[in-house]
């Protein structure tokens, strides 16, 4: 049953996430909004809702703060091996020739904030969670430096603005009736996102595996469909820059929901209460990180739709899920 539950989820969120992205880059080509910017926040932040209330449900709701960190991690490797999956199915060479070398920014301070992430985890778990009142120290450092990416990355964009690209979605419809169907698609996301969290709890019960690998496996997998449907739908278009942009964006942005959850979780410093097994899933990801930005610098050639970069992310995204599963 919890698996009939599981495949409804997945299913609400996929089409959902659709529909939330469709309307919220009509909102965003409305407000006048650069197609870069737009894919790395605007709708970075609309298809990373289902992290967001899967994270916020997890703490407040079913009080399992593993879930939350690990989805948070694990949606991170999902959209760098949905990357791979983009270079390997783009039609004209690697997605990285025709991509914009100015994500690299991006990446660079997702880095930054999952270090943060790790490094706090690991003091927090062998040391001293070392609290600022209520909230960990990490809290109040992850929104300084994400206003700060924000900010430099408007700004870097504003200098060097990338070649305009068409918009995703058609932008003629009436803006009443976008705000209507928005609201209602994130009302099922947000819907969704609560009862995530109780039915990755359950298959931890089920299987007899940690939340720390049921976060990074399965919630991560189907809180990452948004990010997959608009991507894919950008790519099939020709809006390379968009489609690199919202999942280099979501990785960023999907850090960033860490503070929230430590202010709603009420038993200490949320990283202070999960296990140190994130930290496998995280290495992952950051050596997946890099990868992505050596691949932008040195635009990887392909050969039956392979090459360096994609084989790469892959073997390492297989590679952490594995040891992650091991070590549950």
């Amino acid at each position: 049953m919890v698996w009939f539950k599981l495949i409804i989820c997945i299913l609400v969120i996929f089409f959902s996430g659709q529909k939330v992205a469709r309307y919220g880059d009509i909102i965003a080509e409305r407000t006048g909004m650069g197609q870069v910017w737009m894919g790395v926040i605007a709708i970075a932040a609309i298809t990373s809702l289902p992290e967001v209330f899967t994270g916020v449900s997890a703490v407040t709701l079913v009080g399992v703060p593993d879930l939350t960190v690990g989805d948070l991690i694990g949606a991170n490797a999902f959209n760098l091996f949905n990357l791979a999956l983009l270079d390997i199915f783009h039609r004209h060479g690697s997605i990285m020739t025709a991509a914009s070398p100015t994500h690299r920014l991006t990446a660079w301070f997702s880095l930054l904030l999952l270090a943060v992430v790790s490094l706090s985890i690991l003091v927090s778990s062998r040391f001293y969670a070392m609290p600022l009142g209520p909230v960990g120290w990490y809290t109040p450092v992850i929104i300084i430096l994400y206003i700060i990416s924000v900010r430099y990355i408007f700004r870097f964009e504003k200098r060097h603005p990338p070649p305009q690209e068409p918009p995703i979605y058609p932008v003629d419809e009436p803006l009443g009736r976008v705000y209507l169907f928005f609201g209602i698609a994130a009302a099922f996301i947000v819907g969704a996102g609560i009862w995530l969290a109780t039915i990755g709890n359950e298959i931890a019960l089920v299987t007899g595996l940690k939340e720390s690998f049921v976060g990074s496996l399965f919630l991560a997998f189907t809180t990452t469909l948004p990010e997959i449907t608009v991507s894919f739908t950008a790519m099939r278009i020709g809006a390379i820059d968009m489609a690199v942009a919202n999942m280099v964006g979501s990785n960023l942005f999907n850090l960033t929901i860490i503070p929230l959850t430590d202010l709603l979780y009420t038993k200490g410093p949320v990283l202070g209460a999960v296990s140190e097994g994130h930290l496998v899933v995280a290495g992952a990801v950051f050596l997946m990180t890099l990868l992505f930005i050596a691949g932008l610098r040195f635009k990887p050639a392909r050969l039956f739709r392979l090459n360096w970069l994609n084989a790469g992310l892959m073997l390492l995204f297989l590679a952490g899920m594995y040891l992650s599963f091991v070590m549950a």
